[in-house]
């Protein structure tokens, strides 16, 4: 059963929704991209698609620039920009490959999009021109940004980040701490460092600083696993999201469970209730009092089991204090 705190948002997807992302400003806007090749935008006050715009094939990300600009990519390369109010879209650029990431950094006013083609673009959104092409040796899976740098996690468990004001070369190339295919990683808002998940239900909470009094914080945890009989089953954690107001965070897996972390201090705060499916990704409001949830079934165990609820569905959840403040 749905909690009365939560509502699902209508005209969901037709496909597998990839990313839910709230606007950073203080309009209850949330961009949604998804594998039926398209683009929407809600307005979740009012529980209303407010536009739809499409790409050749599967978008697998997207972003705000402001609360009327957005930035998406996907499946065929490209990298477009869709002007909410004339409600026009236009090609920005693209990549040789998948673009499978997109962010925006208002502190170096640049798109950053990381492509499966192994490279890091970096785009000005006045010129609409690529800026610099960035090589980080695997596909990009996921990327990062905080004030001042950019994370990149790719294939072969690699970690490279950046300093956004000197693109020249990474300030740190590290191994994850994990040992299985990185899925997700988040900068804490508090600029101090980042954490990543994997596949196999971990995740680790990671340092920039790389003095050795620092390094001896980092850590990691098992998540997202539910014992049967037996046999203790491990679920892919697809998505993780900041809380700004109090540095938690929320993680998403594969077995349909949404669970709130204090990361300094070691501490799971809430779980809620298990979704139909997989949580694909997740997206707090900037204020922190909403959470987007993206309920998406992701074809790790092939076809979906016959009889299995696997609709894609967005809801947004209320927040409450006490699930997210570290008590």
């Amino acid at each position: 059963m749905a909690d009365s705190s939560e509502y699902k948002l209508k005209s969901s997807p037709e496909d597998g929704i990839s990313a839910v992302k709230f606007c950073s400003a203080s309009a209850p806007f949330l961009l949604v991209s998804s594998w039926d090749s398209s683009v929407r935008l809600y307005d979740v006050l009012s529980n209303s698609q407010r536009l739809k715009y499409h790409h050749e094939r599967a978008v697998l990300d997207v972003c705000f620039q402001d609360a009327v600009r957005s930035f998406s990519g996907g499946l065929d390369g490209v990298l477009k920009m869709c002007d909410f109010n004339s409600n026009t879209d236009t090609v920005v650029g693209g990549h040789q490959d998948a673009i499978r990431c997109v962010e925006f950094s208002p502190s170096v006013n640049q798109v950053f999009t990381g492509s499966w083609d192994a490279t890091v673009k970096s785009w000005d959104p006045r010129s609409k021109g690529c800026t610099g092409t960035h090589v980080q040796g695997d596909n990009i899976y996921t990327i990062a940004l905080n004030d001042e740098k950019l994370v990149v996690g790719t294939a072969g468990r690699r970690v490279l980040v950046w300093d956004l004001r000197n693109m020249s070369s990474a300030i740190q190339k590290r191994e994850s701490s994990l040992k299985y295919q990185t899925r997700c990683i988040k900068a804490f808002p508090s600029r101090q460092g980042y954490v990543l998940s994997s596949i196999e239900g971990r995740v680790a909470v990671e340092y920039f600083d790389p003095s050795p009094e620092v390094q001896k914080k980092k850590y990691a945890f098992k998540c997202h696993r539910i014992k049967e009989g037996e046999i203790e089953c491990c679920y892919s954690v697809n998505a993780i999201s900041f809380h700004h107001g109090f540095n938690t965070f929320a993680t998403g897996g594969s077995d349909g469970h949404v669970n709130v972390w204090d990361g300094f201090n070691k501490k799971r705060l809430c779980q809620y209730r298990r979704y139909p499916t997989s949580i694909s990704s997740l997206s707090f409001s900037s204020d922190g009092s909403l959470l987007a949830i993206a309920s998406s079934y992701m074809y790790e165990q092939g076809e979906p089991p016959a009889g299995t609820q696997t609709e894609d569905t967005i809801y947004i959840r209320k927040v409450q204090e006490h699930e997210v403040k570290p008590k």
